[in-house]
């Protein structure tokens, strides 16, 4: 399926649903049709509304939607998203508080390469700005990217986050959204022995698969049922004329999105069909609960199909993170190695997609790491979306992980010991 033709059929698909939606919604809009005595339009009208919305969103990148935010100084203070680092992958942005004071707490939220856009996390972002001060790793779409730019696979994903750490300084505190966990802490592990000073005080692993053998789920089943070359055959294609990425070999959101909503088609067809009846009614809304979901759910981004690929092979097939065998340009990543970062592990009780145990994997890794840098927690009830954006998150998840960043925001004792010298000479 490595073909432009492949890639631009689904488009085609996608932008002829788009306009079967479109004319219809203009069909049933047409002042004449309100002599019809019949509810059938209404329900035509209705459908071509759900389905261009929903077809349309699967090509636009989110905004994210934070305008201003209140701070202790009971004024709203706008908010705005500056570049620290861009890169032709993606980039370091800071969510920049026009008139707050600095913040003790500075976090790095680094957002998952998996099909969703950063924007997945906008729920994480919005509940940390009022007592942190925010990064995010913003990932770019795959098809926007000109062949020119070279590859960019789970070594360079790595790199990115090194590099990002590095512009930050050392009391940036961590946080990974399940795919990045584990390349999360091999870029730990390779600073504590490329540039041990540029560590983060703190790294919180959610919901990722550390060892996806820990537990296994329909996504780590698929990951041993099927062969490399199955894979590369049916999944990769590359991306047709229409964007600046011509030719670049990528997993298609489009095929992605296929994925996702296929292991719960049952739900998605009840949740669209329940929608076009109350718009037929008339007692939908532009923000209610289904379009805030789906605007987010449908809009979905092209990876690399090196990086899909070699996340497959080399996290999920061979275990490389889990068996401490982990290479970054050849050097290899020694999880032994970090000494000083506090790492804490957060799961969810029902989770489907990173199951308990599998991120819980990462702290015997960490054999040079004393016990009391290490915590774990288990949500009870929580799902995987739950642990990072929901209910969950809210109440229970986030405070523990503020308490974590405070009881870790001091310099290693090294550091100190070493300042202290200095200053008695």
């Amino acid at each position: 399926m490595k073909y432009m033709m492949t890639y631009d059929l689904m488009e085609s698909a996608r932008n002829t649903n788009q306009w079967l939606g479109a004319t219809a919604r203009a069909m049933a809009a047409y002042p004449m049709m309100s002599l019809v005595p019949n509810p059938f339009m209404e329900l035509v009208g209705a459908w071509g509304e759900v389905t261009e919305r929903t077809f349309e969103r699967m090509v636009a990148k989110p905004d994210w939607g934070i305008s201003a935010l209140p701070t202790e100084d009971g004024k709203d203070h706008p908010v705005t998203i500056e570049k620290i680092v861009e890169r032709p992958f993606g980039d370091l942005v800071h969510f920049k508080i026009a008139g707050r004071k600095p913040q003790k707490r500075r976090v790095l939220l680094v957002a998952p390469m998996s099909g969703h856009y950063a924007t997945l996390l906008r729920k994480t972002v919005i509940s940390l700005l009022p007592d942190c001060d925010v990064y995010i790793t913003d990932w770019h779409n795959a098809r926007d990217i000109p062949v020119s730019a070279g590859k960019f696979d789970i070594e360079d994903y790595t790199l990115y986050l090194v590099d990002f750490m590095k512009a930050l300084g050392s009391d940036i505190h961590v946080i990974a959204v399940c795919q990045p966990a584990p390349l999360a802490l091999a870029a730990t592990a390779y600073l504590a022995e490329q540039d041990a000073d540029a560590q983060p005080r703190s790294l919180t692993l959610i919901g990722g698969p550390i060892d996806p053998e820990a537990n296994h789920t329909e996504v780590t089943d698929f990951g041993r049922s099927v062969t490399m070359g199955q894979l590369e055959n049916t999944m990769i294609q590359r991306v047709g004329y229409k964007y600046a990425g011509v030719g670049r070999l990528v997993y298609p959101g489009l095929l992605q999105l296929a994925s996702f909503i296929s292991m719960n088609a049952s739900t998605h067809s009840e949740a669209f069909s329940n929608q076009i009846m109350r718009v037929a009614k008339g007692q939908a809304q532009d923000h209610d609960k289904h379009n805030t979901f789906y605007d987010e759910y449908l809009a979905v981004m092209d990876m690399t199909g090196e990086f899909y690929l070699s996340t497959v092979e080399r996290v999920f097939k061979r275990r490389e993170i889990a068996r401490n065998d982990f290479t970054v340009v050849g050097h290899k990543v020694d999880f032994g190695k970090i000494t000083t970062v506090a790492v804490k592990i957060v799961e969810g009780e029902k989770d489907d997609i990173s199951a308990p145990g599998q991120c819980l994997a990462a702290l015997p890794l960490l054999t040079g790491l004393p016990e009391s840098k290490k915590a774990s927690h288990l949500e009870p009830g929580a799902g995987h979306y739950g642990i990072f954006a929901g209910k969950s998150w809210r109440q229970n998840i986030r405070p523990l992980v503020l308490d974590f960043i405070d009881s870790n925001s001091k310099p290693p004792k090294a550091k100190a010991a070493k300042a202290d010298n200095v200053v008695s000479l």
